[in-house]
Protein backbone atom coordinates (compact mmCIF):
# COMPACT_ATOMS: atom_id res chain seq x y z
CA UNK A 1 0.00 0.00 0.00
CA UNK A 2 1.49 3.45 -1.09
CA UNK A 3 0.70 6.35 0.51
CA UNK A 4 -1.93 8.59 -0.64
CA UNK A 5 -2.94 12.30 -0.17
CA UNK A 6 -6.96 12.64 1.72
CA UNK A 7 -9.40 13.68 -1.11
CA UNK A 8 -11.73 15.80 0.08
CA UNK A 9 -14.96 16.81 -1.82
CA UNK A 10 -17.62 19.55 -0.71
CA UNK A 11 -20.94 19.43 -1.23
CA UNK A 12 -22.93 22.61 -1.51
CA UNK A 13 -24.66 23.91 2.21
CA UNK A 14 -28.72 22.78 2.61
CA UNK A 15 -28.88 25.29 5.91
CA UNK A 16 -29.41 22.05 8.30
CA UNK A 17 -30.18 23.82 11.92
CA UNK A 18 -29.81 20.02 12.74
CA UNK A 19 -28.86 17.07 10.79
CA UNK A 20 -30.94 13.75 11.06
CA UNK A 21 -28.24 11.25 10.28
CA UNK A 22 -29.42 7.50 9.41
CA UNK A 23 -26.89 4.52 9.48
CA UNK A 24 -26.48 1.01 8.82
CA UNK A 25 -24.12 -1.52 7.71
CA UNK A 26 -23.02 -5.17 7.23
CA UNK A 27 -26.42 -5.96 5.13
CA UNK A 28 -24.90 -8.72 3.66
CA UNK A 29 -27.28 -8.42 -0.09
CA UNK A 30 -30.16 -8.37 2.81
CA UNK A 31 -30.65 -4.74 2.87
CA UNK A 32 -34.38 -4.98 1.08
CA UNK A 33 -35.25 -6.72 4.39
CA UNK A 34 -34.36 -3.05 6.35
CA UNK A 35 -36.62 -0.95 7.37
CA UNK A 36 -34.40 2.56 7.06
CA UNK A 37 -36.18 5.65 8.10
CA UNK A 38 -36.35 8.71 6.98
CA UNK A 39 -33.73 11.39 7.41
CA UNK A 40 -30.67 14.01 6.03
CA UNK A 41 -27.89 11.75 5.21
CA UNK A 42 -27.56 7.90 5.00
CA UNK A 43 -24.69 6.41 6.24
CA UNK A 44 -23.45 2.75 4.96
CA UNK A 45 -20.01 1.67 7.09
CA UNK A 46 -20.12 -1.17 4.17
CA UNK A 47 -20.33 -5.28 3.68
CA UNK A 48 -23.49 -4.54 1.62
CA UNK A 49 -21.99 -7.65 -0.27
CA UNK A 50 -21.32 -11.59 0.06
CA UNK A 51 -18.97 -12.65 -2.29
CA UNK A 52 -18.13 -8.74 -3.41
CA UNK A 53 -19.41 -9.02 -7.07
CA UNK A 54 -20.31 -6.50 -9.02
CA UNK A 55 -24.05 -7.57 -9.58
CA UNK A 56 -24.44 -7.93 -5.49
CA UNK A 57 -23.46 -3.83 -5.87
CA UNK A 58 -25.91 -3.33 -8.98
CA UNK A 59 -28.79 -4.14 -6.60
CA UNK A 60 -27.83 -2.66 -3.71
CA UNK A 61 -27.07 0.42 -5.88
CA UNK A 62 -30.93 0.13 -6.99
CA UNK A 63 -31.96 0.09 -3.42
CA UNK A 64 -29.96 2.89 -2.38
CA UNK A 65 -31.73 4.76 -5.41
CA UNK A 66 -35.37 3.63 -3.44
CA UNK A 67 -34.93 5.79 -0.49
CA UNK A 68 -35.62 9.21 0.53
CA UNK A 69 -32.26 10.41 1.92
CA UNK A 70 -30.85 13.74 0.03
CA UNK A 71 -27.54 12.61 0.71
CA UNK A 72 -25.70 9.19 1.19
CA UNK A 73 -22.79 7.95 1.76
CA UNK A 74 -20.89 4.58 1.64
CA UNK A 75 -17.75 3.09 2.38
CA UNK A 76 -16.97 -1.01 1.98
CA UNK A 77 -16.39 -3.39 4.09
CA UNK A 78 -14.18 -6.97 4.21
CA UNK A 79 -16.81 -8.80 2.48
CA UNK A 80 -17.15 -6.20 -0.40
CA UNK A 81 -14.29 -7.27 -2.96
CA UNK A 82 -15.25 -5.25 -6.04
CA UNK A 83 -14.30 -2.58 -4.94
CA UNK A 84 -10.36 -3.64 -3.59
CA UNK A 85 -10.67 -5.41 -6.80
CA UNK A 86 -12.13 -3.51 -9.28
CA UNK A 87 -12.85 0.05 -7.77
CA UNK A 88 -13.55 2.34 -10.85
CA UNK A 89 -16.29 -0.06 -12.13
CA UNK A 90 -17.91 -0.15 -8.83
CA UNK A 91 -17.73 3.30 -8.51
CA UNK A 92 -19.31 3.41 -11.56
CA UNK A 93 -22.11 1.49 -10.54
CA UNK A 94 -22.95 3.32 -7.23
CA UNK A 95 -24.30 6.88 -8.62
CA UNK A 96 -26.97 6.69 -5.91
CA UNK A 97 -24.19 7.49 -3.34
CA UNK A 98 -20.98 8.81 -2.14
CA UNK A 99 -18.16 6.36 -2.09
CA UNK A 100 -15.14 6.88 0.01
CA UNK A 101 -11.94 5.40 0.63
CA UNK A 102 -9.82 7.14 2.52
CA UNK A 103 -11.52 10.59 1.65
CA UNK A 104 -13.93 13.07 2.94
CA UNK A 105 -16.98 14.96 2.18
CA UNK A 106 -18.65 17.88 3.31
CA UNK A 107 -22.57 18.26 3.93
CA UNK A 108 -23.24 21.59 4.77
CA UNK A 109 -20.04 22.21 6.92
CA UNK A 110 -20.41 18.57 8.55
CA UNK A 111 -17.26 16.84 7.64
CA UNK A 112 -17.51 13.01 6.96
CA UNK A 113 -14.13 10.77 6.34
CA UNK A 114 -14.83 7.25 5.11
CA UNK A 115 -11.93 3.98 5.29
CA UNK A 116 -12.42 -0.23 5.02
CA UNK A 117 -9.19 -0.78 6.40
CA UNK A 118 -9.51 -3.46 9.04
CA UNK A 119 -6.77 -5.55 11.33
CA UNK A 120 -6.46 -8.46 8.79
CA UNK A 121 -7.80 -12.01 9.83
CA UNK A 122 -8.79 -15.07 7.38
CA UNK A 123 -8.27 -13.80 3.88
CA UNK A 124 -10.72 -10.75 3.16
CA UNK A 125 -10.60 -7.61 1.32
CA UNK A 126 -9.39 -4.47 2.98
CA UNK A 127 -7.51 -6.15 5.42
CA UNK A 128 -3.84 -5.38 6.92
CA UNK A 129 -1.74 -6.93 9.26
CA UNK A 130 -2.42 -5.77 12.71
CA UNK A 131 -0.39 -3.50 14.80
CA UNK A 132 1.42 -2.53 11.64
CA UNK A 133 2.53 0.82 9.87
CA UNK A 134 0.04 0.05 7.06
CA UNK A 135 -2.04 0.51 9.11
CA UNK A 136 -0.84 2.97 11.09
CA UNK A 137 -0.79 4.91 7.84
CA UNK A 138 -3.70 4.60 7.24
CA UNK A 139 -5.63 6.48 10.25
CA UNK A 140 -2.36 9.35 9.76
CA UNK A 141 -4.63 10.12 6.15
CA UNK A 142 -7.75 11.31 8.34
CA UNK A 143 -7.53 15.10 9.52
CA UNK A 144 -8.04 16.48 13.15
CA UNK A 145 -11.36 17.20 14.01
CA UNK A 146 -13.25 15.56 11.25
CA UNK A 147 -16.83 15.61 12.74
CA UNK A 148 -18.19 12.00 11.53
CA UNK A 149 -15.94 9.17 11.54
CA UNK A 150 -16.80 6.23 9.35
CA UNK A 151 -14.63 2.92 9.25
CA UNK A 152 -15.30 -0.34 9.00
CA UNK A 153 -13.49 -1.48 11.48
CA UNK A 154 -13.70 -1.10 15.58
CA UNK A 155 -11.72 0.58 16.97
CA UNK A 156 -10.26 -2.24 20.31
CA UNK A 157 -12.19 -2.34 23.29
CA UNK A 158 -15.21 -0.29 21.88
CA UNK A 159 -18.13 -2.18 20.70
CA UNK A 160 -15.86 -4.92 19.16
CA UNK A 161 -16.07 -8.36 20.79
CA UNK A 162 -16.62 -11.09 18.77
CA UNK A 163 -16.61 -14.68 20.26
CA UNK A 164 -15.56 -12.91 23.32
CA UNK A 165 -12.47 -10.97 22.33
CA UNK A 166 -11.72 -7.40 21.54
CA UNK A 167 -11.03 -7.53 17.96
CA UNK A 168 -10.95 -3.96 16.65
CA UNK A 169 -8.26 -1.67 15.66
CA UNK A 170 -5.54 -0.82 18.18
CA UNK A 171 -4.23 1.67 16.13
CA UNK A 172 -7.28 2.59 15.43
CA UNK A 173 -8.10 3.17 19.74
CA UNK A 174 -5.15 5.13 19.81
CA UNK A 175 -5.55 7.74 16.82
CA UNK A 176 -9.35 8.56 18.04
CA UNK A 177 -7.40 10.70 20.63
CA UNK A 178 -5.89 12.35 17.76
CA UNK A 179 -8.58 13.06 15.30
CA UNK A 180 -11.59 13.64 17.81
CA UNK A 181 -14.58 12.93 16.10
CA UNK A 182 -17.70 13.88 17.46
CA UNK A 183 -19.23 10.71 16.08
CA UNK A 184 -17.32 7.68 14.76
CA UNK A 185 -19.65 4.97 13.00
CA UNK A 186 -18.47 1.73 12.06
CA UNK A 187 -20.03 -2.32 11.78
CA UNK A 188 -17.87 -5.52 11.22
CA UNK A 189 -18.31 -7.21 14.46
CA UNK A 190 -22.19 -8.34 14.21
CA UNK A 191 -22.50 -9.16 17.83
CA UNK A 192 -21.26 -5.35 19.14
CA UNK A 193 -24.23 -3.46 17.74
CA UNK A 194 -24.94 -0.84 19.89
CA UNK A 195 -24.09 2.72 21.15
CA UNK A 196 -21.52 4.55 23.61
CA UNK A 197 -19.59 7.55 24.36
CA UNK A 198 -16.08 7.39 25.23
CA UNK A 199 -14.49 11.39 26.20
CA UNK A 200 -17.25 13.27 24.02
CA UNK A 201 -17.05 10.97 21.23
CA UNK A 202 -19.82 9.25 20.58
CA UNK A 203 -19.35 5.58 18.97
CA UNK A 204 -21.98 3.57 17.25
CA UNK A 205 -21.46 0.01 15.81
CA UNK A 206 -24.19 -0.11 13.33
CA UNK A 207 -24.14 -3.87 11.94
CA UNK A 208 -27.52 -5.12 11.64
CA UNK A 209 -26.92 -8.71 10.94
CA UNK A 210 -26.05 -11.29 13.85
CA UNK A 211 -23.55 -14.04 13.38
CA UNK A 212 -26.22 -15.79 11.61
CA UNK A 213 -25.95 -13.31 8.94
CA UNK A 214 -30.01 -12.55 10.37
CA UNK A 215 -31.34 -9.29 9.79
CA UNK A 216 -31.90 -8.72 13.44
CA UNK A 217 -30.88 -4.99 14.61
CA UNK A 218 -32.13 -1.59 13.23
CA UNK A 219 -30.43 1.01 11.80
CA UNK A 220 -29.32 3.75 14.06
CA UNK A 221 -30.70 7.32 13.85
CA UNK A 222 -28.48 10.34 15.36
CA UNK A 223 -29.14 14.22 15.19
CA UNK A 224 -25.93 16.62 14.70
CA UNK A 225 -26.04 20.13 15.25
CA UNK A 226 -24.72 21.63 12.27
CA UNK A 227 -24.59 24.82 13.23
CA UNK A 228 -22.61 24.45 16.74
Amino acid sequence: MTAELAIVWSIVPTEYTEMRIVTLSDTHTLHQRVKVPDGDVLVFAGDMGGHGELQELVAFNKWLGTLPHKHKIVIAGNHDWCFAKQRKPSEEILTNATYLQDSAVTIDDVSFYGSPWQPEFCDWAFMLPRNSEQLNLCWSKIPTGIDVLITHTAPHGILDVARGHHVGCEILRVALKRIRPKIHIFGHLHSSYGRDEIDGITLMNVSVCNEEYEIVNKPQEITYNATA
